[in-house]
């Protein structure tokens, strides 16, 4: 790693100056993205993109018992340095801004311009413990324009910010945002001449996320934030909250870096794709040695309710059936299985075990076959005597765990997760986390190799549907979330069905369920979708009965060395490159409105090489499970027809 750390020189000196001066401008380092910072009645932010009003001025306030002074504005300082990122879209990123900080007594914003975006958190100075009580951040637009938003879908007990991250989108103008329910970041704004704003934010640690409403002011959102909880109650398999502080968040430490609030904007919809910013945002990387930590793909029991067929026992959670996931991932080279929900009890990970799931023995039977074991829990009981059970485990040989049923996002279950990430690192367990949204977890504890927090393939098993087809438009949602949600963070969609229907012949089906979309559609998945833990959802049956998809899936790498953008529109289609050593993969994938594409291969330097290609079959459109796997010698300009709800992928080694 490299770091260059350079001071900018200004005409004017800001430090002081800062008494006189309304107003400061912050530029990124290409000079496009200016932020003006104004400390005249209050203090607040604006954001241009060369002359594109990204958000006109914009109040940033924090209500705590700290002091706080007359704002005093520091020097800019700008920085260049290379991170390695062995866990993520690509081998290293770039971290390059210009920063500003505001010093108000016992507070301090930090205000960072990138050629991406912009962004600014609160830090405290101070030497006591103090509360938040609440935190102001506004959205302000310049106009009416649409917006791409996840509200809050269900309630747990009927309390608001309580559910479990998983939302289709919404798209309306911002005058139509709502006031209730609220929503979850990434949200995405439409600004003139094509150009987008995406609202994230990153770096929560023992503190709420930031949740979007509709602003007091015309064309604007507003940051909403769950109040910290000072008891709880076990409901099911989840904890909730009984009682409530008046505070946000709570005994916080006198140095402590609240969450960055990120504004990113692209030039284009493609560029959208390959947002950096939540990420470099992140805490650094607190583990020393995570040589141990290794990303790949798992085999899964639970979207496919353990069928198997043309077996000698019974299927189901039981150790034969594991035995057989174990030799299904050990033929294709997959890294892990996973044992979900029923091999453990309600109240611990040690006590009241499921007798037919001997876990020890399927430990023993992996490790002879080069299969790590990756069990589930709920979060409540991760949480109950976590060293002992972590430390049973980690000598056991179990792999790492899927933790499932946080539903939430208050102080408290944030500082829960972290607890569980530190812990399992110490311990040398990967973790899954679901019911929980990516906040910026993995750069800092990179054991945490994925995370849910989106309308993964799960719900395909109850989706239903209508006279006009299925209620829900997942192929359209499909190509929504790499745009929005996975620039939060990696995402357990849980792709890899085998059984692919039309938008006229899909049925939700529990106990054999399929996807929208066609079988090209999801092998594309495995390019796109970022998750350096990525599950093969069907059966190993249904597999074993299409080797050549299995073939193809199986050797798609989970983290990669660089990453190119192609081509995209949201919600229409998006196109992306990756590559692995010298091998690139690339992944096309759209709605259910066929189309073709010209794919412009010139950045990828591919022209004359050979590649395999998995494309929607000529009769996909009436049977999704249509294909032709074929060779082709690549140009540096590639003509691909996608079917409705259609995908494409291509291995150029």
């Amino acid at each position: 790693m490299s770091t260059k750390r350079f001071i900018v020189a200004l005409t004017l000196c800001l430090s002081v100056v800062a008494m006189q001066a309304k107003s400061v401008v912050l530029q990124s380092p290409n000079g496009l993205l200016q932020v003006t910072v104004s400390t005249d009645n209050g203090l607040t932010w604006n954001v241009n993109h060369d002359k594109t009003v990204v958000l006109k001025p914009s109040a940033i306030a924090l209500q705590t018992d700290l002091k706080t002074k007359k704002a005093k504005v520091g020097k800019v300082e700008e920085v260049d340095r290379t991170v390695a990122s062995p866990f993520y879209r690509r081998s290293e990123v770039r971290d390059h801004y210009r920063q500003l900080v505001v010093t108000m007594g016992d507070v301090s914003i930090e205000f960072r311009a990138y050629d991406e975006g912009a962004a600014y958190r609160f830090v405290s100075n101070g030497k006591k413990s103090f509360n938040v009580i609440d935190e102001q951040s506004e959205f302000c637009f310049a106009g009416d324009y649409p917006a791409v938003i996840a509200y809050e879908r269900y309630r747990h007990e009927n309390q608001p910010f309580l559910y479990s991250f998983e939302s289709y989108y919404t798209e309306h103008q911002l005058s139509e945002v709502k006031t209730d329910p609220s929503a979850i970041t990434p949200a995405v704004v439409s600004l003139p001449d094509g150009k987008k704003a995406m609202i994230m934010e990153s770096g929560v640690e023992n503190y709420p996320g930031l949740w979007l409403t509709r602003g007091d002011k015309i064309n604007s959102l507003k940051a909403v934030f769950p109040k910290a909880v000072l008891k709880e109650k076990v409901v099911g398999r989840n904890l909730i909250p009984t009682q409530r502080a008046r505070q946000i968040a709570v005994n916080l430490s006198g140095r402590f870096a609240m969450p960055w609030r990120i504004i990113a904007v692209s030039a284009d919809d493609k560029a959208l794709l390959d947002c950096n910013l939540a990420w470099l945002l992140s805490p650094e990387c607190r583990i020393s040695d995570t040589t141990w930590i290794k990303a790949g793909k798992v085999a899964w029991d639970w979207w496919n309710n353990c069928n198997l067929k043309h077996v000698d026992f019974r299927s189901g959670m039981n150790t034969p059936t594991y035995k057989y996931f174990i030799d299904f991932a050990s033929k294709y080279g997959l890294e892990y299985i996973i044992i979900d929900e029923g091999w453990s009890g309600t109240e611990s990970l040690t006590k009241d075990l499921n007798p037919e799931i001997d876990v020890p023995a399927l430990v023993k039977y992996g490790r002879e076959r080069g299969v790590g074991l990756i069990l589930w829990s709920t979060g409540r009981n991760c949480l109950i005597d976590m060293e002992k059970s972590f430390e049973y485990y980690e000598k056991l040989g179990v792999k790492g765990f899927k933790v499932d049923f946080f539903d939430r996002d208050d102080q408290q279950c944030v500082n829960d997760t972290w607890k569980i990430a530190e812990c399992a690192a110490r311990h040398h367990l990967v973790l899954d986390f679901h019911g929980y949204r990516a906040v910026g977890m993995n750069r800092a504890y990179p054991n945490v190799l994925n995370q849910e927090g989106v309308m993964g393939m799960e719900n395909m098993k109850w989706e239903g549907r209508n006279d006009n087809g299925p209620v829900n438009d997942v192929p359209h949602y499909d190509v929504l979330i790499p745009y929005l949600r996975m620039q939060a963070g990696p995402m357990d969609y849980t792709p890899g069905a085998m059984l692919n229907a039309t938008k006229s012949n899909y049925i939700g089906n529990n106990a054999n369920p399929m996807s929208q979309g066609t079988r090209a559609h999801q092998v594309a998945m495995y390019v796109i979708f970022e998750a350096p833990l990525q599950m093969l959802s069907d059966s190993p049956s249904k597999y074993y009965d299409n080797p050549e998809t299995t073939e193809y899936i199986a050797q798609i790498p989970t983290v990669f060395d660089e990453t190119v953008a192609l081509d995209g529109q949201l919600g229409a289609y998006v196109v992306v490159a990756r590559r692995k050593g010298t091998t690139w993969y690339i992944g096309a994938m759209n709605n259910w409105t066929a189309r073709d594409i010209t794919l412009d291969l010139s950045a990828l330097k591919v022209a004359g090489r050979t590649a395999s290609v998995f494309a929607d079959g000529i009769n996909a459109d009436r049977d999704a499970t249509d294909y032709r796997l074929t060779t082709v010698t690549l140009p540096a300009s590639y003509k691909i027809h996608l079917a409705p709800g259609g995908g494409w992928a291509a291995v150029i080694k």
